[in-house]
Parts: C-alpha cells; structure tokens; sequence
C-alpha cells in the first residue's frame, strides 16, 4: 500500500513539473548547462537579421570548438559554466525574440536597446528568475508585457522605453520589491496609473512619458522615499497634483508636462523639494503665480513653466540660481514688475553663468529690453523674445552674447537701427527681426554671420541696398526681406549663394533695375519672390539654371521684352507669376514642356499671337489684360475668350444644378415606383461612360457570398468587401445599407463626383451594381480598385506596419500628406465645378502597394458653383450637416455649407493626426483643449512633446537614396509640416490656406528635407 501511495505521490510531482515547464520551448533544468546556453544562444541568433552588413553575430556559430563565453555580447561566469550577460546594444538588429532565451537561467543582464527588434516579449523571458536588469529600450516591441512579470523577484531596471507596449499598466509590476528604474516611456499604454506602485520603495526612477496614460496622480506615489525621477510627460493624466507629491524631498526631477492639470503651485514648493534639478509643468493649465521659493533651489538646472495661464511677475530671486541651464516661462500671461522698467529680472540671470535656453516669449512683457542682457551667459544659445510689447532700441550689447545661435526677436515693437554689433555674434544660425519697427539701412556687418541659414527682416521699415556682404551667408537657406522700403539694385552676389534652398523673398519694396543674370545660379532655391518691385529690362534667360525651382512670383514689375524659352527647363516649376509686367511678343509653346506647372498667370501684359492649345490643361490659366492674344482660330481675342469661359463656367454649373435636382426628383419618383414594382433603381445614365454594370450575382462570386473573411471595413452608408472578379483583378466592394436614411443620396453624391473626374490619388470606381438580391432587396454597390496596405488611419495608430515592424517614416508621411493636398487641389481647381469632399480623415484615405495615398469614400461630396454674392454654394439636396467629428470645421457647426475652405480645415487635422500620432477625438481632449490647440500651444520651440513617438526613436535613423538625413533637419520639416497645419485650421474660413499653396509649402519642405548635404558643395 505504502509502495503504491509513493507511486502515486511520485506521478502527482511529475505532473506539477509538466505543467510547470510545458510552455518552455527547449530542454530541463536537470541538464541545463553551457551547452543548452550555447544552444538557446543560437536559436536567438536563428530568428534575428541584421539590417545592415556586416553581421555582427558572426561569431556566434554551431562549431563544437566555439565557446559563446568568447562570442561577441556574452558575458559567462567567471569559470565559464553558464552565460549571466547578453549584451546586443545598437547591432542593428530585426526580427522577434526567440522564446528560447528563457533558457538562459543563469542570465542576470540582457541589454537589447537601440535595435530594430519587433513582436512580443515572449513570455518564457519570467522564467529568468535572476534577471537584475531588463534593457529593451529603442525597439518595435509590441503586444503586452507578460502577465508572470513578477516572477523575476531580482529584476532592479525594467527598461522598455520607445517600443510599442501597449495595454494597461499591470498592477503586478508593483510585486517587483527590488525594482529601481521602471522607464516605460514612448508606447502605447493606457489606463490609471495602480495606486499599489506606491508599494515599490525601492523605486528611484519612474518614466512613463508619452504614453495614453489617464486619470488622477495616485498620491500613494509620495510614499516613495528614494524616489528621485517622478517622469510622466505628455499623457493624458488629470486633475490636481496631490499636494503630498510636493512634499517628497528626494526628487530631483519633477516632470508632469504635456497632461491636463490644473491648479496652483504651493507657495513653500521650494522649502519641500530642496533637492529638485529639473522642473518641468509645461503644456498643462495651471493657474496663480510662480512660487517665489522656487527660486531659492540654489542648485536647480531646469525651470519650464510655458503655455500654461500662469500671470503676475516673475519673482526675485533668480540672481541665486548659478546652476540654471534652462529657464521657459513663454506662452503665459506674465508682465514685468513696476521698478526697473519691469524687466529687472533679466538683469537677475546675469549670475546664471550656465544658462543655454531662455524663452520669454508670448507674454505680456512691456518695456525697453535692459543693456544687462548682454551680461547674460556665454553660454546661452537660444534666445526666444518674440511677440511681447517690447519696445526702443536693440541693445547693442546683446552682442555680447557670443553662444547664441537663434535670436528671435520678432513681432514687438522695436524701432531704431539694427545694431551693427549683432555682425559678432559669429555662431548664430536664426535672426529674426520680422514684424517690428525697425528702420535704417541693414548693416554691412550681419554679412559676418556666415553660420546663418535663415533670416527674417520682414515687416519693418528698413531702407538702403541689400549689402554686399550678404554673399558670404554660404549657409542659408532662407531669407525673406520682404515688406521693408529697401531699393536699389540686387547684388549679384546675393544671387549666388550656394545654400539658398528654401525661399527668396523680396516682395513689397523699392528695388529697380534690371534682374541680375546670376539669379540662374541658385540651383537649390524652391520660391523666389521678387513681386511688387520696380525690375525692369527683360527676363534673363539664365533663370533656368533655377532647377528646382517649384513657385517663381515676379508680379507687378516693369518687366519687357518676351518670355524666355529656357523656362521649360523649369521642370519642376508649378506656380509662374508674371502678371502686370510689359512683357510682349507671343506665349512661347515651351510651355506644354511644363508638365508639374499648375497655376500661369500672364495677364495684364501686351502679349500677342494666338494662345497655345496645350495651355488649356494647366489647371488655373489668367490671360486677361492682353488684348492682342487670340484663339486658335484668330477670331476672337483673350478678353472674349475669358468672358466665354466665364459663361461656359456659369452654364456648366447651372446644367449641373439642374441635373442635379433631376436626378434628385427622379430618384424619389424611382424609389416611390420601387416600393410598389419592386424594380432595381436605374443609375447607369450617372455612370455614363464608365464600364457595364456589374450584377448582383458576379459579385456574390467575386466576394464568396460577402463572407466576414472578405470583410474589410465598416462606415457610415456601407459595408466594404474585399473581392476578385473572374479575370482575378482585386476589387473592394462597397455595399450600401439600404435601411440607413440617405444611403441613395450618397450612392448618386459618389457616382456624381466620380465619374468624370481623373487623377492618381482618387481610389478609382470601376463600375456600379443597382439590382435586387436573392431576397428580393434593393441592392447599391460601388466597386473600385482594391488598395493593399489599407487606410491611412490603420498606419497612424500602428495597427498596420511593414514587413519589417516598423511604421511610417517622416518622408512617407510628407509624400503621403502631398498625395493628399494633390488630388484636394485637382478636385477645388482641377475641374469646371469644384468638388468639395466634405469628410475627408484618415480612415478615407487608402494606401496602395507602393504606398501611394489616394482619397475614396465621396458620399457625402459636393459639386459647387459660383453664386452671384460670390459665395460658394452646394448643389446638394442636402443641408443638412454631415461629416465626421473632429474633423469638420467649425463653420459647419452654425449652418454654412460646405465650401472647399471646409476641406482645407479637414485636411489640416488630417496633416496634424498624421504627423503626431493623435486622432482628434482622443479623449486627452476636452474642454477648451483640442488636437489644433494642443499642437498650437506647442509651436515652435516644443515640437518633440507632440511628435509621433515613431518619429522620436532615437534608435532608427532616416536615409534617402542613401543618404542619411540629419535628425536637425527631420525636426525643421516636423516643425514647418506642423505650420502648414495650423495655416489649413483657422477659425475663419476666409483667412485659411486654399490647398494650391498648401501643396505648394509640403512641396518645398520635402525638397528641403531630402535635399543632398552635398548639394552646397
């Protein structure tokens, strides 16, 4: 008996260690050894690739001579039995981790950051019990961390940060008693943060920055007494800061930026936290005052207050702060106090001899800036003094600041003279002086700043030539002049600087005299801007040296003689201006060459001859005000033919409202007949022109009987399939519900909008279904080209990557952003009628196989035509508002029709969403905060608080054909991407963008951006 209770006993352990060890992939810990170390080692090894030769696992191979203690990032134990460290940091390293890694029992390091490494964390890596630290930062990781995480009782460091964790912030992280550093920064996690991580008393640094982390600050937190990094950054966290957080004296850095807190700072913050280095509230709602114990932190480095509604002075005590590295207090409502001109506080940084960073703009600051202000910090960098009531003269001894590389300045009230001293300030890269007072001639001295590359004098009433000096600026990129009353002639050598890549702008002055012939060396310019001038002579035929030129304005000049031929060397050229000039003699047909030109506007000049067919597909054509240029015929003259289109405009749009309610009238007859003869509604005579319709029943075939496998998409007319017609072309379906009201007039708004429209980012409609289904139902359905890689929503919020794990790069989502502004611009301008789109968002927008953005879903599209108020209006049977939340623009909201200012709005938070990684609708939004105030509040100096984490990881880098992009210039585009947004979402509609310029600005900042280093040599 006793025999078999043991037997029994016995069977009961062996079935334990089964179960125990059933998920592990490889051997038993009974012969767990080197060897099965080496082995695991191997199988990692088996499921990574590098992604750039040469491998560096070469050494890791199956030979019986090879040791792993001796392959590269193995670390054994000092009598090389077991493997206790693997350390693969920045190999360049795809593909998953392989579940034998839970193998390596004995391992109590494994160091993966800075690869490329996609999946899950296998589940297995909790069966590493003496893990001390845990480092996968810089990845693709994605799923949940696994559900056993708190069997690795040694683990001290859990460094996950910049992959794409998502899920909610386990509660069983706070069973990890020995855990020091918990960095869950940059993924995707949600919820409330457990008030049980307050059991974690070993904790020294908490991150979890940029995140979808929500809800209060538990206060459970202070009970962290060596905690020293409290970091949760651009999150969604609410509410008040529980006042116990102030109390904790270990903290050195304290960073709650970026959430949705409010509240007031309390008074004695700087008697209770005496040891803070960094403090960071920026981007929130907090109210009052700056707590004048703040600045009794003799020690602390960081002080960042902006775009909060903080109001009253800035408190004395700054003089104290020797170690103040970065002092932001831009975007509140600060004013100065009442001695010393109310900016005495600037005098009191003289003694932060550290000081790199300091913004001050954005506030209510009034008075003449202090000649203390050249006492500040050798060390200062960058300093932000824009859009104050700052007012007198630059003080020359800001020249003393010989660190600086941007001075911003720009929108006060400053008047005088530039100083000439500002020329020594040798390492600045930014001056901005714009939209002041200023007067005087520009210093020869600014040619000194050969490190610049980008000015902006613009907007003030400077006078006197260019300086000859500005052809030392090898560096710059952009320089805008315009809006001053400088005259005379261009220097020649202004005109061949090697660098200018972005704009020049010389509009809206004086200058005269013939255009120099070496405006044809700078090869890398996108826009020149010399409107509104007084040139004269004739257009110098070396302007095609200009190659990359996209936009050339030279409006309102005294410009004569003909039209250079070289302009069709322009290849790349879409805006021409030369309208208003003296320019004779006939349209050179070098024109049709032109193939990228989408706006030529020649008129009011004495051009002559007949005007060239082929100028009839360029999109916007002005000829008017040139009374000797005739037809093909010779009959009729410009003037004629300007009102004959104007008519032929008119009559087309009338033709289109009329047929429109036809169609309308005709489809309520229809439906009325339909209910009682059940009979399939007729659309094919708004298909005319396309292929047969296609029936009911090829498309049951084509879509297996519409089986939820082929299901790929839901909206709010229809359901979309994914098909293949006999011939095996891939089509996607679009079955309308017949039972949501205005299904029909979405089905007619669709084939209205598409059937006669072309162009290569609209999903193409193939045919049309009108039938009855075996149910004997009215059946609608649109067919179109099947698109592979989905909607653009399912790449934004990375539920859809490439092969390799990663999502969508910078340059990706610019030229899919200029796909999008494209088609918008053909669909406004391209056509007799404009089309507005009316809901176009990210879920609207569908990626080819060669990543090729292209708009679909027109059901609720507008054709419009000129009213005689000169107001846009709809030939829709609707008034009714539709569209989709978040991205409708506000006008909607208080009854005005749709217009094409309405999609603009829509494109630009299509263009925020795309580049931040954050819908609209996030439910971090609410109240007075929304995605267009939030990036808002941001621009310009905060950009990476609301750049896409993708586009944040530190560990990937940016090539174009070869060539890597310098992260400085990745961050520029960011920024310039994130203006054309806010240009597209102003309240009125009247003062938005129209999408011809906004295709124009991405246009030239994706030149700017893959623009070859090389190219200034």
């Amino acid at each position: 008996m006793a025999s078999h209770s043991t037997h029994f006993q016995f069977a009961i352990f062996t079935t334990i260690l089964i179960l125990k060890f059933s998920s592990f992939p490889t051997v038993m810990s009974a012969t767990l050894n080197l060897d099965t170390d080496k082995q695991a080692l191997l199988a990692i090894k088996s499921t990574f690739q590098n992604i750039r030769p040469p491998n560096p696992l070469s050494s890791w191979n199956s030979d019986q001579t090879s040791s792993p203690c001796k392959w590269v990032g193995v670390t054994c134990t000092g009598d090389g039995k077991r493997v206790v460290g693997l350390n693969l940091t920045g190999f360049l390293l795809s593909g998953s981790i392989d579940p034998h890694l839970g193998n390596l029992s004995f391992l109590n390091s494994l160091q993966l950051q800075s690869n490329q490494i996609t999946g899950q964390i296998p589940h297995q890596i909790t069966n590493l019990f003496r893990l001390r630290v845990l480092n996968m930062s810089f990845n693709n990781l994605q799923g949940q961390l696994p559900s056993n995480i708190s069997n690795m009782v040694d683990l001290e460091i859990l460094d996950l940060m910049s992959n794409r964790i998502n899920g909610r912030l386990p509660d069983e992280l706070s069973r990890l008693n020995k855990l020091q550093v918990l960095n869950l920064a940059q993924n995707q996690l949600y919820g409330s943060i457990p008030p049980s991580f307050g059991n974690l008393s070993s904790l020294v640094t908490i991150n979890l920055g940029t995140n979808s982390i929500n809800g209060p600050i538990p206060s459970q937190l202070a009970a962290l007494q060596n905690l020293k990094h409290l970091i949760i950054t651009i999150n969604n966290l609410s509410g008040t800061v529980p006042p116990p957080i102030f109390n904790m004296s270990s903290l050195v850095t304290l960073a709650l930026a970026s959430n949705n807190l409010w509240g007031t700072f309390p008074k004695d913050i700087g008697e209770k936290l005496p040891n803070l280095l960094v403090f960071n509230f920026c981007f929130n709602k907090f109210t009052g005052t700056i707590p004048e114990s703040l600045h009794n932190i003799t020690k602390i480095q960081v002080i960042r207050f902006a775009h909060n509604f903080l109001e009253g002075t800035v408190p004395p005590g700054l003089e104290k702060l020797h170690n103040l590295s970065m002092y932001n207090i831009g975007y509140n409502k600060f004013v100065g106090s009442d001695t010393n001109g109310g900016l005495d506080f600037i005098t009191s940084l003289t003694n932060s001899s550290r000081l790199a960073f300091l913004a001050l703009d954005g506030n209510n600051f009034e008075g003449v800036i202090p000649y203390s202000i050249g006492n500040l910090s050798k060390d200062l960098s960058k300093l932000y003094m824009g859009e104050n009531r700052f007012y007198g003269n630059i003080p020359s001894t800001i020249a003393n600041l010989q660190g600086l590389s941007l001075l911003n300045l720009s929108d006060n009230s400053l008047s005088g003279e530039i100083p000439s001293q500002i020329g020594k300030l040798e390492k600045l890269q930014m001056l901005g002086l714009a939209r002041n007072q200023l007067s005087g001639r520009i210093p020869t001295s600014l040619g000194d700043l050969r490190m610049l590359n980008q000015i902006d004098l613009s907007g003030n009433d400077l006078v006197g030539n260019i300086p000859t000096s500005f052809g030392n600026y090898i560096n710059l990129l952009s320089l805008d002049l315009s809006k001053n009353k400088l005259n005379g002639s261009i220097p020649r050598a202004t005109l061949a600087l090697p660098g200018l890549s972005k704009i020049l702008n010389l509009s809206n002055n004086f200058f005269s005299g013939p255009l120099p012939e070496e405006i044809g060396s700078l090869e890398n310019v996108v826009t020149i801007d010399i409107s509104n001038n007084h040139f004269f002579g004739n257009i110098p035929p070396s302007i095609s040296g200009c190659k990359s030129l996209e936009a050339l304005i030279m409006a309102n000049n005294e410009f004569s003689g003909p039209i250079p031929r070289t302009f069709k060397d322009l290849r790349g050229l879409q805006l021409l201006d030369l309208s208003s000039n003296r320019l004779s003699g006939p349209i050179p047909k070098e024109f049709q060459q032109l193939k990228a030109l989408q706006t030529l506007n020649l008129s009011f000049n004495d051009l002559e001859g007949i005007v060239p067919t082929e100028l009839e597909n360029i999109t916007n054509l002005y000829l008017q005000g040139n009374s000797k240029l005739c037809d093909e015929l010779n009959l009729s003259c410009a003037v004629t033919k300007t009102k004959e289109k104007v008519i032929k405009i008119v009559l087309v749009s009338v033709l289109s409202a009329v047929l429109a309610i036809s169609i309308i009238f005709g489809t309520v007859a229809c439906l009325m007949r339909r209910k009682s003869k059940d009979k399939p509604f007729q659309s094919s005579e708004l298909l005319k022109g396309m292929p047969e319709m296609i029936s009911y029943r090829e498309l049951c075939l084509a879509t297996q009987n519409f089986s939820s496998e082929n299901l790929i998409g839901k909206g709010s007319f229809g359901t979309v399939y994914r098909g293949y017609l006999e011939q095996g072309t891939a089509i996607a379906v679009k079955v309308l519900n017949m039972e949501r009201a205005g299904s029909v007039r979405s089905f007619l708004a669709e084939c209205e909008a598409l059937r006669n429209v072309r162009h290569r980012n609209l999903v193409k409609l193939i045919t049309s279904c009108s039938s009855i289904d075996f149910q004997r139902k009215e059946f609608l359905a649109l067919v179109y080209e099947f698109l592979s890689n989905g909607s653009l929503d399912s790449w934004i919020h990375k539920h859809k990557l490439h092969a390799d794990g990663s999502g969508l790069n910078l340059i990706e989502r610019l030229n899919i952003a200029i796909d999008v502004a494209s088609v918008l611009d053909y669909l406004h301008n391209g056509y007799d009628v404009p089309i507005v789109h009316c809901d176009l968002k990210p879920s609207n927008i569908i990626l080819s196989e060669e990543m090729t953005a292209k708009v679909g879903d027109f059901g609720l599209a507008r054709l419009l035509m000129e009213g005689g108020n000169n107001q846009s209006s709809s030939i829709s049977s609707s008034h009714v508002l539709k569209g989709s939340i978040g991205y409708l623009p506000p006008e909607y909201g208080v009854g005005r029709k749709p217009t094409t200012a309405g999609d603009v709005y829509s494109f630009g938070v299509t263009l925020m969403e795309l580049f931040t990684g954050k819908c609209p609708t996030h439910e971090s939004f609410s109240g007075d905060l929304n995605l267009i105030k939030w990036v808002e509040l941001a621009y310009p100096k905060d950009m990476d608080e609301i750049m896409d984490t993708t586009l944040l990881e530190l560990g990937s880098k940016l090539y174009y054909q070869e060539q890597e992009i310098d992260p400085t210039k990745q961050y520029d585009c960011f920024t310039d991407v994130m203006s054309v947004g806010l240009c597209c979402t102003v309240d009125s509609p009247e003062k938005r963008s129209c999408m011809k310029d906004v295709l124009l600005k991405l246009q030239m900042i994706r030149a700017t951006l893959i623009r070859s280093p090389n190219a200034n040599e």
